[in-house]
């Protein structure tokens, strides 16, 4: 009873405050110094003789290759053939994806239908399907950029019906016992629900298109990022070779900053 008393008595101890909800906090020091950090070991491994630089060239040497390769133009050659490719495909893959997901989210019938085709044809390979589509599209851009539709089609498909599906249906009741219109419930409701993932699949989709126009342009291009790191890697040039590859992963940095911005205008209610 004596200890009961003693305990009800004692001062209330402070609780942690845990209603954060997960909410990202911002860390830019560490994005600044990640980066330098790995370059860092990188160079200092060369410079002890602990990596052979014909196996892998030292970050200064990979500096000044690509000094050189955007001095003489053919970064710039390259780059932008690769990027009019990625912008085709993305687009027309992404439209489509997103008209093929939205309608298996809001139709019984197309889910029905959609759905096992997804399943079915998400696993294959879609750079596997670059010759069938050079002997039906002929030589050319078109099949590079159908090539990369593929890709993002189905991505983008299954995350705007994952979206659409997750959307709480009281919210759609509520706006139906008001007597909207279904594109008012569409354009108020539905979309802005379902705008998180659609917008995770956009950051998937644009990493997938970029896997895939260098594929492709490695398979059969005469400029472009992928035919530009197969003819280094075949000279035997390993400072172009990762030069490209540094183009290549600045261009997912880039996608992904925009994605990000994206995100920042668009869900701002969040």
């Amino acid at each position: 009873m004596s200890e009961d008393v003693s305990a009800a008595m004692s001062p209330a101890r402070g609780v942690a405050f845990r209603g954060g909800g997960f909410l990202p906090a911002p860390r830019p020091l560490y994005s600044w110094l990640a980066f330098p950090v790995l370059l860092t070991l990188w160079q200092a491994a060369l410079s002890f003789g602990w990596v052979s630089p014909v196996f892998l060239p030292a970050p200064t040497d990979i500096a000044v290759a690509l000094w050189r390769l955007t001095v003489s133009g053919a970064l710039w050659q390259n780059l932008s053939v690769s990027l009019l490719r990625i912008g085709f495909g993305w687009i027309i893959g992404s439209a489509l994806g997103f008209v093929a997901g939205l309608a298996m989210g809001l139709s019984s019938r197309g889910r029905a239908v959609g759905m096992p085709l997804v399943s079915a044809l998400y696993p294959i390979p879609k750079i596997a399907l670059l010759p069938l589509l050079i002997l039906w599209l002929g030589i050319g851009e078109a099949p590079k950029i159908a090539t990369i539709a593929a890709g993002v089609f189905f991505p983008t498909a299954i995350a705007a019906f994952s979206g659409v599906d997750a959307v709480p249906r009281s919210l759609i009741r509520m706006a139906q016992s008001f007597d909207l219109p279904m594109a008012a419930i569409l354009r108020k409701v539905v979309l802005p629900a379902a705008l998180p993932s659609i917008l995770a699949g956009c950051r998937i989709s644009v990493s997938t298109a970029l896997l895939l126009v260098v594929s492709a342009e490695m398979i059969g291009a005469e400029f472009g990022l992928g035919a530009f790191l197969l003819a280094e890697g075949n000279l035997s040039r390993p400072d172009e070779l990762m030069a490209g590859v540094v183009v290549v992963s600045l261009l997912g940095l880039g996608f992904g900053a925009l994605i990000g911005l994206a995100e920042k205008a668009l869900l701002t209610w969040r």
